[in-house]
């Protein structure tokens, strides 16, 4: 749907929501914190070790949420209180119905238990690719007494694909009830179009929810390029902002060469997991087909 001139002008001067190129640097120097929430490493379908992206974040004084599809490797053995780049422990859930869930966790041991008792056991041969029962709803019911935070990834999908929870609450496929659920919406994602960041930013008031930003970068140098900022001193205080709706979004979405890119070297990782790429694919394809005929059956009744 084509977005007329005027929403795409409210959508920038919104005072929580910018589209524009974060200045690291002012947003230290105002007392803030920035964290990248949509980062991924050489754990999942990245080439970037976390050593890397530390490194990178360190020089530009930007902190990272480390969100790998369905794992945490990338995160063991590290004292994340010792560090010194602000780090959130999180990670991006593949649920069986298609939409990529973010939490994050405010505590790592928190994380790890949740990953090992719910997770793990529901990962396929290739664990990036969606889980096995764990529809959205039932991520959401193992989520209820967890201490994290919960935002819809890429809420309009890529390339019209089910990745997203926005995209299938217009299909019909979720519930404006089960979308209610989440703490927050993923407005601004560095590897959307600015058309589909904007139809979220214009979505997530409906739900009453809060709002989240983070590049969903495969490359190194991605890293900062969408920022969530917030007056806080630690995760604690970063993520209950979120709750509140007391932070802010910038950032701009990346070109067409560095999207492709980045779809390359995830489609590359891809490559090894190929027969259950197909089985996960075709399952989920069917899921679709069963969904819309019970929707025209639904309204021809």
């Amino acid at each position: 749907m084509a977005l007329a001139v005027s929403e795409v002008n409210q959508a920038n001067i919104s005072p929580r929501i910018k589209f524009e190129n974060p200045d690291w640097e002012s947003i230290a120097e105002a007392g803030c914190l920035c964290a990248d929430m949509h980062v991924h490493t050489d754990c999942s379908d990245s080439n970037s070790s976390i050593k890397r992206l530390l490194e990178i974040a360190r020089s530009r004084n930007v902190g990272i949420a480390v969100t790998d599809h369905n794992l945490i490797s990338s995160l063991e053995g590290m004292d994340l209180d010792k560090e010194d780049v602000f780090i959130i422990p999180g990670m991006e859930v593949s649920t069986s119905d298609g939409p990529h869930i973010l939490t994050y966790f405010y505590e790592i041991n928190d994380l790890r238990d949740f990953w090992q008792e719910n997770i793990r056991p529901r990962l396929q041969a290739c664990p990036w690719l969606a889980l096995r029962d764990c529809t959205t709803e039932k991520l959401l019911d193992l989520l209820e007494d967890q201490n994290c935070v919960v935002s819809g990834a890429h809420p309009m999908g890529y390339l019209g694909s089910n990745k997203g929870v926005e995209i299938c609450n217009r299909k019909g496929y979720l519930s404006d009830e089960t979308i209610s659920r989440l703490d927050a919406y993923e407005v601004i994602c560095g590897g959307m179009t600015r058309e589909d960041n904007i139809e979220a930013i214009m979505s997530f008031r409906k739900y009453g929810l809060g709002i989240t930003g983070g590049s969903d970068g495969h490359i190194a140098e991605d890293l900062g390029s969408v920022v969530t900022v917030s007056k806080a001193h630690d995760v604690e205080s970063f993520l209950n902002n979120i709750l509140k709706g007391e932070n802010a979004v910038r950032g701009s979405e990346k070109d067409f060469p560095r999207r492709a890119l980045t779809g390359l070297t995830s489609f590359y990782h891809f490559l090894d997991h190929t027969p259950s790429v197909l089985r996960v694919q075709s399952y989920q394809m069917a899921m679709t087909i069963k969904r819309g005929t019970k929707r025209k059956i639904s309204k021809r009744n």
